[in-house]
């Protein structure tokens, strides 16, 4: 799959729209609170609420998206959907095991509540992908029926 970096930052801002409003909609009727990742990420950075939103727009719609165009879409098998679907899972792993220690929830957030964050988390994390590689590679689809 050929992704040009635009058609991704497409799909990685429509991803990260539909997992911070899961963050933020969903998740509080899932687990009773929001997941406040924004705060999580700004006091690990030991900085605001807004830093740590930043860094999780920047991480979301620019970095994760490029790499995704750039590395990860042309090893990963199956249509473009499914591609974002295995980036998403990475991510997630990556989320688990690196970045909530990190951030004191412990592995696979066993000091941040358990199995319902954990789940909560895969489930945004494949929205996330699915939405980055469709996107991704229809845009480029429909660009290139264009030309």
């Amino acid at each position: 799959m050929n992704t040009r970096p635009w058609n991704a930052i497409i799909g990685g801002l429509a991803g990260t729209i539909a997992m911070t409003l899961m963050m933020y909609g969903v998740a509080p009727m899932m687990l009773g609170r929001p997941m406040d990742v924004a705060a999580m990420l700004g006091a690990m950075l030991g900085g605001s609420w807004i830093l740590g939103m930043l860094m999780h727009l920047l991480n979301g719609i620019v970095i994760f998206p490029l790499l995704f165009a750039y590395v990860v879409a042309g090893v990963l098998p199956g249509p473009p959907w499914g591609r974002g679907i295995l980036w998403g899972l990475i991510l997630w792993l990556a989320q688990q095991i690196v970045v909530i220690p990190m951030m004191g929830g412990g592995l696979f957030s066993a000091r941040a509540g358990g199995m319902m964050p954990v789940v909560a988390s895969l489930v945004a994390h494949v929205v996330y992908g699915v939405l980055l590689g469709a996107l991704a590679g229809s845009l480029l689809g429909a660009r290139a029926a264009h030309a």
